[in-house]
């Protein structure tokens, strides 16, 4: 069957790159105020819908005929995170999920991370939890969505996924680019506590969400992650290496915080993105590693890159 897939923030990162692999594919792509890269227009297989999340009449004509929807959408690089997920996180989620509802979508799939069941390690991995206590706001409403997306699919009889990913890797990822740009000019800074992370490829997370979308039989909650184990500070040190930059500094976190509470700032009064927010140290300070066990069984069998450093030159 040739299904219809919607993917939501089309114009961002993830969202973007998914595009562009699915571009021979029937596609819906879902944006706001930014567009989609020239190549994936006047495609005749593709639509482009431009809606807003929070007027649940914009997405109507987006959602119609459409199998799978694929939810990236949100806000990320912005001050104040506090004051505006619990919304665009939850609340716009609920209205895709009222249109989709309504418009009989078969599968609906939200872009997670693990760091929804709070403190993960190797050694307890995330394992599907619900019932989780997360301490940062993106985490917090991000398990909103997912309480939501499980309880609301149930009832419509939706197939509902909800895909775990850990920290995706590879050229073009927009956080490990701005990674690169502060080591190049030695502004890089890490805490000193060692946080474990668990990392996935560019083309294996391209991979495994294919999969999620065009299997018959995926339902729940799926980790996606490759097979190393490692800390932050470990895989930026060593990455920086690779690239050939300064490793990053080891900071005290009030420091880390400092700079944070300043770029913040800096975006509230001059409307510009924040590359760093006090909700992002509070995220990525947390330890998280899922079980992977569904992924390798019913998604992603062989991953192309087992480890960060069986993939490093695709950075």
């Amino acid at each position: 069957m040739n299904k219809t897939i919607l993917i939501t923030g089309a114009a961002g990162n993830l969202g973007g790159l998914l595009a562009h692999h699915l571009k021979e594919k029937n596609l819906h792509l879902l944006i706001h105020h930014k567009d989609v890269d020239n190549d994936l227009k006047g495609q005749p297989n593709i639509q482009i819908y431009r809606a807003d999340l929070a007027k649940r009449e914009t997405l109507t004509a987006a959602l119609q005929n459409v199998d799978v929807v694929v939810h990236f959408a949100g806000v990320l690089f912005k001050a104040n995170p506090e004051k505006f997920l619990p919304v665009t996180n939850t609340t716009y989620f609920n209205n895709l999920l009222d249109v989709a509802i309504a418009q009989r979508v078969k599968r609906i799939i939200l872009i997670s991370f693990p760091h929804v069941e709070g403190e993960t390690t190797p050694e307890h991995p995330a394992t599907g939890r619900l019932d989780g206590n997360p301490v940062s706001t993106h985490a917090m409403t991000r398990l909103e969505e997912e309480k939501a997306l499980f309880s609301r699919c149930k009832e419509a009889a939706i197939e509902a996924v909800s895909l775990r990913v850990g920290m995706v890797y590879g050229k073009g990822i927009l956080m490990i680019d701005t990674a690169e740009w502060f080591g190049r000019h030695y502004l890089l800074g890490v805490w000193r506590k060692l946080t474990y992370i668990h990392l996935i490829s560019k083309d294996d997370f391209l991979v495994a969400t294919t999969a999620a979308i065009e299997r018959e039989d995926v339902e729940g909650i799926y980790h996606l992650g490759d097979e190393g184990v490692q800390t932050l500070q470990t895989f930026l040190d060593q990455v920086a290496v690779h690239k050939k930059y300064h490793k990053p500094w080891r900071m005290p976190v009030w420091m880390i915080m400092l700079a944070a509470s300043a770029f913040e700032l800096f975006s509230s009064l001059f409307g510009t993105r924040s590359p760093l927010t006090r909700d992002f140290i509070r995220i990525g300070r947390v330890s998280y590693y899922g079980d992977t066990s569904r992924m390798r069984s019913e998604l992603l069998p062989q991953l192309k890159y087992k480890t960060f450093e069986d993939g490093i030159d695709t950075f």
